[in-house]
């Protein structure tokens, strides 16, 4: 229970439903009792936060950096419990994750789930974005921590753990080409038909650079920007593609796809790595998981 006066529930559930009424049935008490917090804030403030309308209250400038500053103090106050949590010893406590979209499958589900079962009172957000997106929610600490591809580090963003992720081409099992141990690319262009990875996929550029030498025949190129549709055009037969590991792990751990790796000085892997805002003062809660993510990165490839 946040220990803020009535009037900061009121004022954030009026600035949510931008309505007396409904901020009334979501707190459960009259919407007079709500009103009159409101009018006193104003007259302490010496400035209106809402401006009533026949459509409902609108938030004023002044509101806006109110419910700011209100959500701020709302996430530090969290922040505090758990750090109190830390202080007493309890097993409980809530962590932020933010995970690419090729790790909707795989270890981070394994790991939240080993975790669950041995911390019961733990919970998570986690939360699947684009690359750059996950980078972001670390930075500006709306997650403890963030797995992505080919990271920048900076003074705001720092690099826990990471683990190279080869590059080669994906294919059916019954493929010609998926007994090989490992192909060139000039090879698995010669009458193949390829499915390409779009922009604003990562592993787009890599493929882009590998395909140029040889300016493949547009008349045998798919090109997609989505992981999950690549692979089901490849599991369909439609051709073949490159793609890194990490983009078709549970394919391959299943049997569903072949992952042959690409010779040559272009097949840079990529970098698979787990984030974490260095400035920030993580719990012991956060601080658990990550460690845990960061063995688990390390079994990977």
């Amino acid at each position: 229970m946040l220990p803020f006066s009535r009037f900061s529930r009121y004022f954030i559930e009026v600035s949510r439903h931008g309505s007396l009424r409904k901020a009334a049935q979501a707190l459960h008490v009259a919407a007079s009792s709500i009103d009159r917090q409101i009018l006193h804030a104003e007259k302490e403030l010496e400035i209106r936060l809402f401006e009533r309308l026949p459509s409902g209250l609108k938030l004023t400038s002044a509101g806006e950096l109110l419910l700011d500053d209100m959500r701020r103090w709302r996430k530090d106050y969290g922040r505090t419990l758990q750090r109190v949590d830390d202080l007493k010893g309890l097993k409980r406590g809530h962590v932020g994750i933010a995970v690419i979209d090729a790790l909707s499958e795989g270890f981070v589900a394994r790991t939240i789930a080993e975790l669950g079962e041995e911390r019961p009172l733990f919970t998570f957000d986690v939360r699947v974005l684009e690359n750059s997106a996950v980078a972001e929610a670390v930075i500006t600490s709306e997650v403890d921590c963030g797995v992505m591809l080919d990271p920048i580090e900076s003074p705001s963003l720092k690099i826990r753990a990471r683990a190279e992720i080869p590059i080669g081409m994906a294919m059916r099992p019954d493929h010609p080409l998926a007994r090989e141990s490992s192909l060139t690319i000039s090879r698995a262009l010669v009458g193949y038909r390829q499915i390409v990875a779009a922009a604003p996929l990562i592993v787009h550029e890599r493929a882009k650079r590998l395909y140029a030498p040889y300016q493949a025949n547009s008349d045998q190129i798919v090109s997609c920007n989505d992981i999950r549709m690549i692979r089901s055009l490849i599991r369909a037969g439609a051709g073949i593609g490159i793609l890194s590991l990490i983009d078709l792990a549970m394919d391959v751990d299943e049997g569903r796809l072949t992952f042959v790796r690409l010779q040559g000085r272009q097949t840079k892997p990529l970098t698979l790595a787990l984030c974490i805002a260095p400035h920030r003062q993580l719990s012991q809660a956060a601080q658990s998981v990550i460690d845990r993510l960061a063995l688990a990165l390390g079994l990977i490839a």
